[in-house]
């Protein structure tokens, strides 16, 4: 017998946008998709406008039943794929994963192949610990007061190969601006990148369940500087961020934002809709960024009205007196001790702070919240799977239950006219949520039930 001829993605000839992707013409299939969430979806979707056979992609998961393979052996056995599109959730450092690309099969990302169908946009990247939601939805507020074509997305809602998928099938036009939220798991693997501008918010102790060391998880979020033809914009405020940059090789990329820098001053940023002294942190990167694009000053004033995101430190308003604030979003101990500050500093007189803290644990430095015990009137509710842990290691007293709905009983048992609840739990939502939404939206409905009691 001859020498086994090596397959390749197809692609039909009069395609002519996605002969622009030679990346993706040249995949070798079978294709494996490894992670079939948002991003797992996409990249299925991308790959099949783009012509390659719905016969050579294989889909894998280890979580759902709709997935071609949940085990990742069979899927290496007997599927045979030549390339794994790997998901954000999925480390790269999985032994099976190793394994592969040891044998020489190619690994990509729903990124890589959504910047393979690029050809004039220009792209914003922004990373951080913390604040690159909300740094990343003020830019995306800023970009809508001008741009018609502009897209915002990554790990803030909307693949990028959602809309590479929308060019590449005619859905829309070709974006002006295209501004991603990048986590350090995108960031792993991401070939193929590279972004015009860039900023990182804020340094500080997370993910370090899939980390080595906080260095390896600090130093993955750093090499978006290496992806930035332009400038990358550092937060003053953004906790590690400053002390580790000044271990770093100095470059005339870099440049150091703070809301205080007299060249934002004409813009008011105090008089933002946004509440919160961070968040005067992240509009000033914010719009320090729109400045190196070269955007409009609609673009600003449109930042100045952004009224803040679902989930992060999102008012819910007050019921019977009581006020509820759902910062389910809150899964770094920076995020937390924000806002159990802010959520203390504006509470009424007399009033009292009950914080809602737990979930599922992701080895986070829980001492750092020990400085919360210095606030006045605050009582702390624990809950969830990390509950003993978050206790324990944080040192503050309360009460402690289970589940979340049976803290939030406990808690709406409790509150007075002129108190404040905050979710703001430190701890995953992965112990009884699908995700930070699901358990916020839950939330929700315990506050809304507490309205008609």
């Amino acid at each position: 017998m001859g020498a086994r001829k090596k397959k390749w993605a197809k692609l039909p000839p009069d395609n002519t946008i996605c002969q622009m992707s030679q990346y993706i013409k040249n995949l070798k299939v079978p294709i494996a998709i490894v992670g079939m969430g948002k991003s797992g979806d996409a990249a299925k979707r991308l790959l099949i406008a783009c012509g390659v056979s719905s016969e050579n992609i294989l889909t894998f998961d280890g979580k759902l039943d709709s997935a071609n393979y949940s085990d990742a052996s069979k899927l290496m056995s007997e599927g045979k794929p030549q390339t794994l599109v790997v998901s954000p959730g999925v480390p790269l450092a999985a032994p099976w994963i190793k394994d592969a690309q040891s044998k020489g099969i190619a690994i990509t990302s729903e990124i890589s192949l959504a910047c393979s169908c690029l050809s004039t946009e220009k792209l914003i990247g922004v990373t951080g610990s913390v604040g690159k939601s909300t740094t990343v939805s003020l830019i995306q507020a800023g970009l809508e007061a001008f741009s018609k074509t502009g897209f915002v997305g990554g790990n803030l809602g909307i693949p990028f190969a959602s809309y590479a998928a929308d060019v590449v099938e005619k859905k829309r036009p070709v974006a002006d601006w295209v501004v991603l939220e990048l986590s350090s798991y995108q960031l792993e693997n991401c070939a193929g990148l590279q972004l015009d501008h860039s900023a990182i918010t804020y340094f500080t102790s997370n993910h370090l369940e899939r980390y080595d060391s906080i260095e390896h998880y600090y130093q993955t979020k750093w090499n978006i500087l290496g992806i930035t033809r332009k400038t990358m914009l550092l937060n003053s405020e953004g906790g590690d961020l400053i002390e580790y940059s000044k271990g770093k090789t100095p470059t005339p990329q870099l440049k150091i934002i703070s809301k205080n820098d007299s060249d934002l001053q004409s813009y008011q940023l105090q008089k933002a809709q946004l509440i919160g002294q961070h968040n005067q942190d992240n509009l000033a990167l914010a719009t320090a960024l729109c400045r190196e694009a070269g955007w409009p000053n609609s673009a600003i004033e449109g930042m100045k009205n952004f009224k803040g995101l679902s989930h992060r430190l999102e008012n819910l308003g007050s019921i019977k007196g009581v006020r509820f604030i759902n910062d389910s979003k809150a899964t770094a101990m920076d995020s937390v001790v924000i806002a159990a500050t802010a959520a203390s500093d504006t509470l009424v007189s007399g009033g009292t702070l009950f914080q809602l803290l737990g979930g599922r644990d992701k080895n986070l430095p829980w001492e750092q919240l020990s400085t919360l015990s210095k606030l006045p009137r605050a009582e702390f509710v624990f809950f969830g799977e990390c509950r003993q842990v978050a206790q324990t290691k944080s040192g503050l007293a309360g009460n402690s239950f289970a589940r979340l709905d049976e803290a939030i009983e406990y808690v709406l048992s409790k509150v007075k006219s002129g108190d404040t609840v905050l979710l703001s739990p430190g701890g995953t939502s992965w112990d009884e949520f699908k995700s930070f939404e699901d358990r916020g939206d839950f939330f929700k409905r315990k506050v809304a039930e507490f309205s008609t009691l």
